[in-house]
């Protein structure tokens, strides 16, 4: 359960859907981080590790901006 209440709140945060916050977490550094045990994370409040997941998700951004990678649009 501590999983789906860190999706949430990292969702509600970005307004993402709950499905791409959910696959942003599985392949996060966080998730791994707190699946293996390290430093007891599991044990940090999920408002914390939702917003180590934010800011996990803006340095990804950051670094994309900065190779050049755009959003893809499609026009309908």
């Amino acid at each position: 359960m501590k999983y789906a209440r860190i999706v949430r709140l990292f969702a509600d945060k970005l307004h993402l859907s709950y499905e791409d916050a959910l696959g942003f977490f599985y392949d996060s550094e966080t998730y791994r981080l707190i699946s293996n045990g390290v430093a007891d994370m599991h044990c940090l409040s999920d408002e914390y590790l939702a917003d180590e997941l934010l800011m996990e998700w803006n340095e990804q951004r950051r670094n994309s901006e900065s190779n050049g990678c755009r959003d893809i649009h499609f026009d309908n």
